[in-house]
Order: C-alpha cells, then sequence, then structure tokens
C-alpha cells in the first residue's frame, strides 16, 4: 500500500472514532452535575465584656450553653412535624448590668421564644423594646407583647425572636441620659455574646412608646450601622435631635436606609411632633410606613396595635 493511501486511511479512521466518541462525550457532559460546594460557615464575632462591668441577672441560667457558629440561617417554624414546645410560652428572664455612665446599674428583661432551648443550634433575630415615660422596662409585657409573639410563633405567623426590655430610669435629654449610650455599647454586645442571637443589623430591630419611640428613633438613626429596622409608636422627637435627624438621614447610603413605621392616634397630644418627623422623610424621599389611628397617647391605644407592631418587626425575618 502506497504511503498516501495509507495515511488516507489512517485519517478516515481517526475521524470515524471522534465521531463515536463526540456524541458520548457531549451526552455525558449535559447529563453530569456541577460539584457541590459547602459554604464555610460563618463565624460570629464575641462582644464579651470585662466580668467586673456586669452584674448576674437574677434569672437567667446559671449555665449558659457555648455560644456556636451558625453553620446555616435559621429557617422558618416547622409546618409538618412542630415541637411541642412550641405550643408552650417562652422564657421570662430578669438582670441588670453596671456600666460607669449610668448611676445605677441597667435593669433588662428578656423574653426567650418557646423552643429556645429544645433548639440549641439555632439563632435568632432580637428585638429591642424601650418603654415610655413614667413607665418601667416590665410596659412592653403588661400591654402583651411577650404573650402576642408566643401566640404568632405557634400559629407560625412569625418565626421566633428574642425581646430585650431595657428600662431607662432618666427623663432627661440624650445629651445628659446616658441610656442610649449603654444600650449601644454595653447592652447589645452583652446580649449577643450571651444568647444566641443573630448579631447583624438585618435580624436587629428597635421600637418605642412615647419616650421610648424617641429613644428609637434617636438610635436607630444616629446608629444606623446597628439596626435594620425602626419603629416610632406615638413619637415626640427629642428636642435636640430636632437640628441633628436631618443630617443622620443624610449620612446613611441609600441602599442601607432601615425599614421604618410610624404610627399615632388621632388625639395624641404630641401628634405635632409625630407629623414633623414624618414630613421630613417625605420631603427626602425616605421610604416609611405610616399609619394615623383613632385614639389617645396612652396604653388603651398602643395595647390595640401591639400584635400589629409585632407582625411589622418580624416581616423579614
Amino acid at each position: 500500500m502506497k504511503p498516501s493511501t495509507l495515511a488516507l486511511l489512517n485519517r478516515k479512521l481517526f475521524l470515524i472514532f471522534i465521531g463515536l466518541a463526540l456524541p458520548a462525550c457531549t451526552t455525558q457532559a449535559n447529563a453530569g452535575e456541577f460539584p457541590v460546594l459547602t459554604p464555610t460557615p460563618i463565624s460570629i464575632p464575641g462582644h464579651a465584656l470585662p466580668s467586673s462591668t456586669l452584674v448576674p441577672p437574677t434569672a437567667i441560667p446559671t449555665s449558659i450553653p457555648p455560644f456556636p457558629s451558625p453553620t446555616a440561617l435559621p429557617t422558618n417554624l416547622p409546618t409538618s412535624t412542630p415541637l411541642p414546645c412550641w405550643s408552650q410560652a417562652g422564657t421570662d428572664l430578669e438582670g441588670s448590668l453596671r456600666a460607669d455612665l449610668l448611676p445605677l446599674p441597667l435593669d433588662y428583661r428578656i423574653h426567650l421564644p418557646p423552643c429556645y432551648d429544645q433548639q440549641p443550634e439555632r439563632l435568632y433575630p432580637v428585638l429591642y423594646l424601650i418603654h415610655g415615660k413614667n413607665y418601667n422596662n416590665d410596659q412592653w409585657d403588661r400591654l402583651g407583647a411577650s404573650q402576642i409573639s408566643d401566640t404568632l410563633t405557634a400559629s407560625g405567623r412569625a418565626s421566633p425572636f428574642i425581646i430585650v426590655m431595657p428600662r431607662d430610669r432618666s427623663w432627661s435629654s440624650p445629651i445628659e441620659d446616658k441610656f442610649g449610650q449603654v444600650v449601644v455599647n454595653t447592652l447589645i454586645p452583652w446580649v449577643d455574646s450571651h444568647y444566641r442571637t443573630m448579631p447583624t443589623r438585618q435580624f436587629r430591630a428597635i421600637g418605642g412608646l412615647s419616650r421610648g419611640a424617641a429613644w428609637a428613633v434617636h438610635l436607630g438613626f444616629s446608629h444606623w450601622q446597628l439596626f435594620g429596622a425602626v419603629a416610632a409608636h406615638s413619637l415626640p422627637v427629642f428636642w435636640e435631635d430636632t437640628r441633628e435627624i436631618r443630617g443622620w438621614m443624610d449620612g446613611i447610603p441609600p441602599q442601607m436606609l432601615p425599614r421604618i413605621y410610624m404610627d399615632t392616634g388621632d388625639q395624641d397630644y404630641l401628634i405635632r411632633s409625630t407629623l414633623w418627623f414624618e414630613g421630613v422623610l417625605t420631603k427626602k424621599g425616605i421610604p416609611h410606613e405610616w399609619h394615623l389611628y383613632t385614639g389617645y397617647h396612652n396604653e388603651e391605644y398602643w395595647k390595640a396595635h401591639v400584635e400589629e407592631y409585632l407582625l411589622w418587626y418580624a416581616k423579614d425575618w
């Protein structure tokens, strides 16, 4: 056989082999799957405070479970085979923290959702609720916040979350009252280091009633990096803050603006302050949810809307 003939025959055999192999390779590539990537667990930074600054809470368990590094964000409540504990009440705790900025310890109440102890791997959003003037940190509980949050959890209308209710003992302005600084610099880090929280602004909200609403606006906008949602119920803006609020708003990147909720009664004697703040939001084009209901500046009005408030806070959780 001539060399040219042999080369031609080899070329034909090679093309036949390629023609047979290519479909198989193509089919194999189409039927194959991409490798499954396992995400690196997120490490939660600790915020432990020096032991000398803490007063052990009277109702906190003596043995705190180790603070785990999460491997995934918590899911919604189980719908097929829920744990029996979902129908039970959550756990209410009380304690206090010493802080150099305050003449007396900062008292607080904490409500842990049902199944907190039974699901030690689960992490929770945190809602900070501040009481009104002339009241203390049991006000939100008296209005039904803890009980209603348990009911919403049991029914599946809201994912479970932790509620923290600090006590403000002073009725002075934020310049004189260091309550806000202690909440930001002491209480929040302490809660994140002692409970299984999701310590990012997306899963942390703040709200308040009356003077507590003024604190929620003050902290939610001056420390916007900490809170993904801010709610003001029957808001009287701190007088000193009226000179600062526009600057705080302008300093927040548009994509980082918190969710904002406002409401008040149409007979509220402080309604002018609420309307002023809502007008600032509107003029600046800042999205917010605003409700003007029938009612006064009192606990009867707030109690009638607690469930609505809690559903709003937990909307994105």
